[in-house]
């Protein structure tokens, strides 16, 4: 491993949830580069991020939870300071390929008040980027086959018949590629399309050459976000050879790292966004079927797979069952960089990079979650929960016991407390208070 500060790779699939993956126990899906990815670095069995995407992809880039900084569904705020921001401002060579869906999610006629804000890709920190859905949503057209991609200001002319992760593999393989005899490291942030609606053929499906989507903006009068709720080629079938070909293409770019002598110096870190498509059901083992809860706030929208590795750094074949949330992510990177936030910066997470180097770290009693589901705040219900790992509280008070209750189906209220309850109660309830102060 050389002296230089280590290139750092952030990626994060799409509508995966932590029982998809074989080394997390799922037995639905083939996904052999990531079982290898854990056997090659560290696996946490408990990752938990916001059971929605702009949520979990907000608090994410910037280390906050959502009370600070969420303006709404598909928006992160124009003057938000980003990863991007940080890591370029520290020398590092900096790139996005991937989704972006943070300026302007809303169609004309659906609160237009928010339409034509967020922030702008161009305006997110990256020195380069290369993404889907830049602009408006009725403009952002398909995200795998003949997909709709924006590269460095231009939209491509050249899409038709590809896929769009692989565009997006390839444009980061590129940007390594160009930067790896570079004085100064990279970042790179991978916010995957997969395994997202519509579910569609992938390139390794005997329907995917025949598979002919739409390249119009629109078709039949209505917007691609109406087509996407599942009026348009959406067939969870299609899920499992989505999962698998995720999977194929971070192998990709795991093999490129090797290739080119680079992944004793890069850290790479795999998680998810949210939950699992709540019409898709998996196998666990044998005999345990989990149906996706994308939404939900409970495991099933929150638990999700999170894999590191660094070899030479991160121990191979490592487990770890520290408590980490999505807020934790920035302030790791930071730590593994040597990187100082601004003055006056607020980071709400705490970093996990001496876990990562087999040291105990500085674990997290409990975890909280500030939750916003969609639009805005005066337009949703705001979910704020804690969790430790045998208990939940929600700030309205109800209680469930995880190991007994893990879908949350039976809540105890104060007056149902027996002794173990009320211990958790108060030990939990005062962190809503801490957390908001």
């Amino acid at each position: 491993m050389s002296d230089k500060r280590p290139n750092i790779i952030m990626i994060m699939s799409d509508d995966l949830g932590y029982e998809c993956i074989g080394v997390n126990g799922g037995t639905s899906y083939a996904t052999p580069r990531l079982d290898e990815m854990a056997a090659n670095g560290m696996r946490f069995d408990e990752g938990h991020v916001l059971p929605l995407c702009t949520p979990t992809r907000v608090a994410l880039m910037t280390g906050k939870h959502n009370f600070r900084n969420y303006i709404g569904f598909g928006l992160i705020p124009p003057d938000e300071v980003t990863y991007g921001h940080l890591f370029s401002d520290a020398g590092y060579n900096t790139c996005i390929s991937g989704k972006w869906q943070l300026y302007s999610y809303n169609p004309p006629d659906e609160m237009p008040e928010m339409r034509n804000k967020g922030q702008t890709i161009e305006d997110a920190g990256f020195d380069e980027f290369c993404v889907w859905h830049a602009h408006q949503t009725e403009e952002k057209g398909s995200r795998y086959k003949d997909p709709i991609i924006y590269q460095n200001g231009k939209y491509r002319d050249d899409t038709m018949g590809k896929y769009g992760d692989e565009e997006f593999c390839k444009y980061i393989i590129d940007f390594i590629g160009r930067k790896k005899d570079d004085d100064n490291p990279f970042f790179v942030y991978w916010p995957m399309a997969l395994t997202h609606k519509p579910h569609e053929p992938s390139p390794d499906s005997p329907e995917f050459a025949d598979f002919d989507p739409p390249t119009n903006r629109t078709r039949g009068g209505r917007t691609w976000a109406e087509l996407e709720d599942g009026a348009f080629a959406d067939d969870p079938r299609f899920y499992k050879d989505m999962v698998e070909y995720h999977d194929k293409i971070i192998g990709r770019l795991l093999d490129y790292l090797e290739e080119q002598g680079l992944s004793e110096d890069t850290l790479v870190i795999y998680t998810g966004d949210n939950g699992s498509p709540h019409d898709v059901c998996s196998m666990v083992h044998r005999h345990n079927e989990i149906c996706g809860g994308k939404g939900k706030t409970n495991d099933r929208g929150t638990h999700v797979p999170l894999i590191v590795q660094q070899p030479g750094t991160v121990p191979a074949g490592s487990v770890n069952d520290d408590l980490i949330d999505v807020t934790d992510f920035l302030p790791t990177m930071l730590d593994a960089a040597g990187i100082d936030a601004p003055e006056g910066y607020v980071i709400d997470g705490e970093s996990f990079y001496p876990q990562l180097k087999g040291e105990k770290g500085n674990p997290k009693d409990s975890i909280f979650f500030h939750f916003e589901p969609m639009s805005a705040r005066n337009q949703a219900r705001c979910i704020r929960m804690v969790r430790n790992r045998d208990w939940k509280l929600y700030e309205t008070g109800e209680l469930y016991d995880l190991n007994a209750d893990l879908d949350e189906e039976l809540p105890i209220f104060e007056s149902q407390d027996g002794p173990e309850a009320a211990a958790a109660r108060a030990k939990l309830k005062p962190v809503f208070a801490e957390m908001l102060a």
